[in-house]
């Protein structure tokens, strides 16, 4: 899913953001500012949906959401690259990137931090397809709240399906026990086809099936989920 939207007219915006702003934010490295020069072309504010714009109600969390355009130089952006945006905006933020005649919605699920006051915990940033810029829009997904609409476009970009009463702390945190255990199948494969020994590849054999029955379990729908709640990165 592409998850881009045809947002309303009256939430637009035509604010390019200096790259040095979003530097001097959040006191990021040379390293870091280099990759900015190296992968950035502009970085543009394009949108604002907030009460006052989209005629839906804030709520402690998700007081406003943002939607920021970034235009490659190239063809890739690293993620620390949104996540030092993220971290330097003061809202959750929903990115549109461009490179060339191609378009990429992005986002991560962030919080307001319970440790600090003003500060935010941000996850890893979840990515749709990358489409051709001229692909048709579709509409903001319906919602009673701006925290709902957030969670809404959160579940379209995470690529697991949503299990029934699962929020999104919940829905990340099996994303990335499912991501794990795609890890500890490819180890046990690699293991299985270098292995000789009769006695052992049995072995493998079962922790490999074992495995992956957990796999299929941790993506299905079905059930409200078992999966502790996990936290975004400080």
């Amino acid at each position: 899913m592409s998850a881009l939207y045809q947002y309303p007219p009256q939430t637009a915006l035509k604010h390019v953001i200096p790259k040095t702003r979003i530097y001097d934010a959040v006191g990021a490295s040379t390293a870091l500012r280099e990759r900015f020069v190296r992968e950035v072309d502009q970085i543009a504010w394009t949108h604002k949906l907030a009460p006052e714009t989209l005629n839906l109600p804030a709520t402690a969390a998700v007081p406003e959401l943002q939607v920021f355009r970034v235009t490659l130089k190239g063809d890739a952006l690293h993620d620390d690259i949104l996540r030092t945006i993220d971290h330097a905006i003061p809202f959750p933020v929903l990115f549109e990137l461009v490179a060339g005649a191609q378009i990429q919605a992005a986002a991560a699920f962030k919080r307001p931090s319970d440790a600090a006051a003003g500060k935010w915990v941000v996850s890893d940033h979840l990515r749709g397809a990358w489409v051709d810029r001229d692909t048709p829009r579709g509409p903001l997904p319906v919602a009673v709240s701006l925290g709902v609409l957030y969670d809404q476009v959160l579940a379209a970009l995470t690529p697991v399906e949503v299990r029934t009463g699962e929020d999104t702390e919940t829905r990340l945190a099996r994303l990335a026990q499912i991501k794990a255990k795609e890890r500890e199948i490819a180890q046990l494969q690699s293991k299985l086809r270098r292995e000789n020994q009769f006695n052992i590849k049995v072995t493998l054999h079962g922790q490999l099936a074992e495995a992956q029955a957990e796999f299929e379990h941790m993506k299905t729908p079905k059930g409200a989920g078992h999966f502790s709640k996990g936290r975004g990165k400080t």
